[in-house]
């Protein structure tokens, strides 16, 4: 019998976030989930333990409610519209980074897994400021020490049980491409994927090492499927 494992995520008040917590409060093989965010996600459920915090540049007051969990999943993001560098960078990287290293301090054996996106610059020199910051940040990750790092690349999400964007307008588009979501998973099955699928993937890897390190639809959706 698999032992359970036990998950941190960040960002679960987000689209991505919060359907990755559902499928882990779902999921008979994750006993206990930790949130930590700045507002409430606003599920209840007796495996969740929700924590409050509202500088995510510095975690050293919550340090020790990290201990004992098998995994991070960090799923925090901010759209780069109306940011400066310096400003997308303190969110992308540096709250990253401070929830890699408090995880790392606290179970070195850990798993960290980051949400990304499609056309992140892994060289850091390219001329979109968005992809260099997010490179930056994978290759950080990938080079800080855990059991293991995996970044998920996802294009297209489309957002299940009913899961919602905060970002209107984003929820608008969401709406309209999933009348056609059917379809379009079956056109585009390598560049398509869903909350559910991104949420599985992720406790599928605690439970399958995968030889690839940065994740992209395709792998997403088959991870999803592994049993």
């Amino acid at each position: 019998m698999e032992e359970k494992r036990s998950v941190i995520i960040f960002g679960a008040s987000g689209m991505v976030g919060k359907g990755v917590l559902l499928e882990c409060l779902e999921s008979n093989r994750i006993k206990k989930v930790m949130v930590v965010g700045r507002n409430p996600c606003g599920i209840t459920n007796p495996k969740l333990k929700e924590i409050l915090h509202k500088d995510f540049s510095d975690l050293s007051s919550i340090h020790r409610e990290f201990e004992g969990f098998e995994a991070c999943f960090f799923t925090l993001g901010v759209s780069v519209i109306g940011l400066n560098e310096q400003q997308y960078t303190r969110i992308t990287y540096d709250f990253t980074i401070e929830a890699a290293k408090t995880m790392k301090e606290a179970n070195p054996n850990s798993i960290f897994i980051y949400v990304t996106g499609q056309g992140t610059d892994s060289s850091e020199s390219g001329g979109s400021m968005w992809a260099r910051v997010k490179g930056k940040t994978e290759n950080a990750l990938l080079d800080m020490g855990f059991r293991d790092a995996y970044m998920f690349r996802p294009g297209y999400i489309q957002p299940m049980k009913g899961v919602r964007s905060k970002v209107w307008w984003y929820q608008a588009i969401y709406d309209v491409f999933g009348v056609f979501y059917p379809i379009i998973k079956r056109v585009a099955k390598y560049s398509v994927t869903s909350t559910g699928k991104i949420g599985r993937a992720m406790i599928n890897l605690l439970f399958y090492p995968y030889q690839e390190k940065i994740i992209n639809p395709k792998d997403i959706n088959l991870l999803a499927e592994k049993n």
